[in-house]
Parts: C-alpha cells; sequence; structure tokens
C-alpha cells in the first residue's frame, strides 16, 4: 500500500510531503483545487512521460516519491526478474531536471520507465473515465473471467508456449523462403560445382604446371643451352673444368711458400668441386630432357583451365577455387536436406499445436463454469446499485487461431433496461452506469486476487443519493483487504471513509499554491456540511453531515 507520498517544485504545489494508511481514504476539493495535480504526480511514478511545462519552477528540481509497503505482495520474483533489490518498504522516486531530462530510481537502483511501468502496474490502480472505457476492451473483459476462473498458471503456459509456436512458424516460413530461392540457384550451382569438381584443384599445382609447360614448350633451346654449357665446363683444352685443374695444378707448388698462396689454392679447390658438381648437375637435366608433345599438350589444357576459371571466379590462385568449391558443395547439400529440415521443424510445430490446443480447451472450460458466476454477481450488485434491470450475456466460442490469451473469441454484451436488446457496452451503457459496472467488477475481483492500491477518480460521476452511498458501501467492503482511495464530490461517499483529506488552494507570498490536509474529525464535519450545502455553513447542514459521519 501507498505509505507516504512527497511532491516538490509541480505543477501548483511547492512542496507537499503526506502519509497515509490502509483502509478507505476519502480526497475531496473544489473544482480546480488541484486534485488533478496529485494524480499526475502519482501517474509520473507510475511511469507516465514526463513534461517540463508540468513543473513549478523550472530552474530547479522536481521530485515526485511515493513509499510503498509492499510485504504482503508476494513481489520478489518480480524484483529478481528486473533486476532490482528488493525491499518490503519500495520507494519509488521522479525527477524531472531543469533540463527537461527525466530520471527513475526503484530503492536508489537508476531504471528505465518501462520498469517503472511494470512495477507500477501491481502497486496502484488509478481508475479514471479513461479506464472505464477498458470494459469494453476484450483484453480486459477476459481478465476478468480469468480472475475469477483461476487461469493465471494455464495462460502462463499458453502465453509462453504460444510464444515458442509463432517463433517456429516463422522459423518455418523462412525455411520454405530460403528453400524457394535455393531451388532458382541449384541448377547453377550444380553446374560451378560440376565445372570446379572435373578441374581436380589441388594446392599449389599452378605453378607446378607452369613450371613444366615453360620446360616442355621450350626444351630444344634448353637442351642447346645446355649442351653448350656442358662443352665449355669439359672442353679437353679450354673447359673450364679442364683450366681450373691446371690452376689447381700451379697453384699447388706455391702452397708451402705462405699462407696467401695456401688461402687462394684453397679457393680453386673449391671452385673445381662446385664445377665439377654443376658439370654433375648439367649433365644429369640433359639427359632428363625428352620431347613430349602429348604431355605438353595435356598441360597445357590444364593450364587453360585453371586460367579459365580463376578468370570466370574473378580469384588469382587455385587455393581461393577449392574454397569457392567448398561452398558451393556445402550450399548444394544444405538445399539437398531442406526438405527433412522443414519436415522436422514442422513435425515439432505439429506436437505443440496439439499441445496448445489442450491448453486452450483447459482454459475455455474453465471460462465456461465461472461464466453464470459472474453474471449473477454483476447483476446482484448493480441491482443495490440503482441497475435493477442490468442484464448482462456472455458468450465464448472457441476459434482455430491462437490469440494473446488462448484461442476463444468473447461476446460480452449489456442490456441496462427491462426486455432491451442486448449490445455492446459502450453502445448500451451510459457513463454514469459504466462507471457502476467498473465498481462491480473491481469489487468482484478484489475477492479473487489481490489487487494493489486502488485510486477511483470520481467514480460517482452520474450517481446520487441513495446509489451513492451503496457505492460507498462497497468501497468499503474493499478497503477490509485492500488501500483504497476515492475522490468524490458526493457527502455520502466521504462520510463512510476512514481517512479524509481535502486539497484546496492557498496563496502563500502572493504566488497560488495547491495543498493537501488530513482532517481532523471537527474539521471533517465542516467539510461535509459544506458538500451538503455550499461555503456558508448552516446548523441542518451541521447536523446532516454529523448523521452521515455516525
Amino acid at each position: 500500500m501507498l505509505t507516504q507520498l512527497t511532491i516538490k517544485n509541480y505543477a501548483l504545489i511547492d512542496e507537499l510531503q503526506v502519509s497515509f494508511n490502509n483502509g478507505l481514504t476519502i480526497i475531496t476539493g473544489e473544482t480546480g483545487a488541484g486534485k488533478s495535480i496529485l494524480l499526475g504526480g502519482l501517474s509520473l511514478i507510475l511511469g507516465k512521460r514526463a513534461d517540463l511545462a508540468s513543473v513549478k519552477d523550472s530552474s530547479k528540481k522536481c521530485v515526485i516519491e511515493g513509499v510503498f509497503d509492499i510485504a504482503k505482495y508476494n513481489l520478489k520474483t518480480l524484483f529478481k526478474t528486473q533486476d532490482l533489490d528488493y525491499e518490503s518498504l519500495t520507494i519509488i522516486r521522479r525527477e524531472i531536471l531543469p533540463s527537461g531530462k527525466s530520471r527513475a530510481f526503484i530503492n536508489d537502483t537508476p531504471v528505465r520507465l518501462d520498469d517503472l511501468q511494470v512495477l507500477g502496474a501491481h502497486l496502484l490502480d488509478i481508475h479514471s473515465q479513461h479506464q472505464t472505457l477498458q470494459l469494453t476492451n476484450d483484453d480486459f473483459q477476459f481478465q476478468i473471467i480469468d480472475a475469477l476462473a483461476n487461469n493465471d498458471n494455464y495462460l502462463s503456459r499458453y502465453i509462453s508456449e504460444v510464444k515458442t509456436f509463432k517463433s517456429l512458424s516463422a522459423e518455418i516460413e523462412k525455411l520454405h523462403s530460403q528453400k524457394a530461392e535455393s531451388l532458382k540457384e541449384l541448377d547453377y550451382n550444380l553446374f560451378l560445382l560440376k565445372e570446379l569438381e572435373e578441374a581436380k584443384l589441388v594446392d599449389g599445382e599452378l605453378e607446378t604446371l607452369e613450371s613444366e609447360y615453360e620446360t616442355l614448350n621450350n626444351i630444344e633451346e634448353i637442351k642447346d643451352k645446355l649442351g653448350q654449357s656442358h662443352q665449355l665446363l669439359d672442353n679437353e683444352d679450354v673447359g673450364i673444368t679442364s683450366q681450373l685443374r691446371d690452376i689447381k695444378q700451379h697453384l699447388s707448388k706455391l702452397v708451402n711458400y705462405g699462407s696467401q698462396y695456401q688461402s687462394i689454392y684453397n679457393r680453386i679447390d673449391s671452385s673445381l668441386i662446385e664445377m665439377d658438381d654443376i658439370f654433375t648437375e648439367i649433365e644429369n637435366l640433359e639427359e632428363q630432357l625428352e620431347a613430349d608433345p602429348n604431355r605438353l599438350e595435356v598441360v597445357n589444357l590444364k593450364l587453360q583451365t585453371l586460367h579459365n576459371l580463376m578468370q570466370k571466379h574473378v580469384v588469382s590462385s587455385e587455393t581461393e577455387l577449392i574454397a569457392i568449391r567448398e561452398d558451393l558443395a556445402s550450399k548444394v547439400t544444405e538445399t539437398e536436406n531442406l526438405d527433412a529440415h522443414i519436415a522436422e521443424k514442422e513435425n515439432d510445430k505439429e506436437q505443440l499445436k496439439t499441445k496448445l490446443v489442450s491448453i486452450c480447451k483447459t482454459i475455455h472450460n474453465n471460462r465456461v463454469k465461472v461464466i453464470p458466476k459472474l453474471i449473477q454477481q454483476l447483476e446482484s450488485i448493480l441491482a443495490t446499485l440503482g441497475m435493477p434491470n442490468a442484464k448482462f450475456s456472455i458468450d465464448l466460442k472457441q476459434s482455430n487461431i491462437f490469440l494473446s490469451n488462448g484461442s476463444d473469441v468473447l461476446e460480452f454484451l449489456f442490456s441496462a433496461n427491462k426486455g432491451g436488446q442486448f449490445n455492446d457496452l459502450k453502445k448500451s451503457a451510459s457513463g454514469g452506469e459504466l462507471s457502476r459496472i467498473m465498481l462491480a467488477i473491481k469489487y468482484i475481483l478484489s475477492n479473487y486476487t489481490q489487487l494493489p492500491t486502488i485510486m477511483f477518480d470520481e467514480i460517482d460521476t452520474g450517481v446520487s443519493g441513495e446509489i451513492s452511498n451503496k457505492m460507498a458501501i462497497i468501497m468499503q467492503e474493499m478497503s477490509k483487504a485492500m488501500q483504497v482511495f476515492t475522490i468524490t464530490h458526493l457527502p455520502q461517499i466521504a462520510a463512510k471513509g476512514d481517512h479524509h483529506y481535502k486539497v484546496f488552494k492557498q496563496d502563500i507570498d502572493e504566488v497560488t499554491q495547491t495543498q493537501l490536509k488530513k482532517l481532523t474529525p471537527e474539521e471533517r464535519i465542516v467539510e461535509i456540511a459544506q458538500m451538503l450545502g455550499g461555503v456558508d455553513v448552516s446548523n441542518s447542514a451541521l447536523e446532516h453531515a454529523k448523521q452521515l459521519l455516525n
């Protein structure tokens, strides 16, 4: 429940701090006194977007802070899910800075507005004329029925499973699209893959083939040059090796005359050894050389194939061609396996659909069971609220579509007059009737679920006299299990409260400010007397006020 509210620098409020208790709390005040300001401040700590125009002094920070006792609300799991520190006395604070930037805190932890809205929905329900219109909304009507049907666990399972079902359906649709695109490319990919596979690509082969081609294509010139080199090295008279041997012979006679001669001798000896080795290698190369036109043609064709493929795929090596071949093979395999993958996912979807149909059936049956009870309770309460001829017709039909809260299609119809035709609520109920229906529904819900603190903003619009007295009694009953606030202009309702606050304007230092004050028993008598007879309080109005309070 809301235990304390602090508002600083907001609208016509300079600074306000007020404490609240459980039970039924009444808030009264003249039109324009600032009751909407109070609601606006509360809305901010529930996650409503901030507006710099609502700040009283734009050069200062605006702060709205609410303290909530949540020990009985079973919200530890929610706090854990939202990654928040749980405190049985939880403090929510909103700040609007002079820059226009807004900040929100839960127990001094900075949070986003959507986090504030999630928690706020469990703490405070501000009932306004706008919320009354929820009565005509299917989702809200289902919430009423499901609360009585105790469908929470089934709906949680359904929401989780239907999320998976939709995700799976989207995945299957994506696979079908992928298959359609892949089939368009399959023939071309197979053609490209066949070309690359027939090329029998080997990593590093291009360089070897180019070398072999150059040799085979120039074999006569190579043989000629090797032969000439062979003769230059081995000619008996003028060959290099013969001359080196002669030089070595001459120098061998000088080695004993000094180290410098030994050094040059050693170098000539090394050169001779190297020349002999070169000669042997040239000789071997000559022996290996043999013209092979057939092999030259094979090598040439293979090179042409490789160069054509590299040009076609815009690459510069056979390594890149091999990578393309592997990628194409993977795409072809993936396309060929898509049917099996789709069939597997379709099977999973069908099993999940069977499970969802079963859950929907349970939810539907539970709803059907409680509808007569809901109708009976609604009509009974509304009869006490001056609507003795109010009748409801609630019809559920199962569809084959998975909707947000099951597969049911709901028809929630109303007739206000005896013998009248059933019609949509928004077409057949007036504003005052809708307010009474909403109060009846909130009362019924309070008996089946843990509602948060509720604030009724002039729910008594359009009613008076004995009916308002009955509405007050219903709010009193609700306040035994929860904290209830009601903003009212009717003395019959104001007199039923456990606590009474007055909103009023006051000029302080020539500045109009909104104030909120808890009334003493004596002040309360005067306030109710003024609600009965106007500002000039008569003795009869005072007596009437005392009677109402007693």
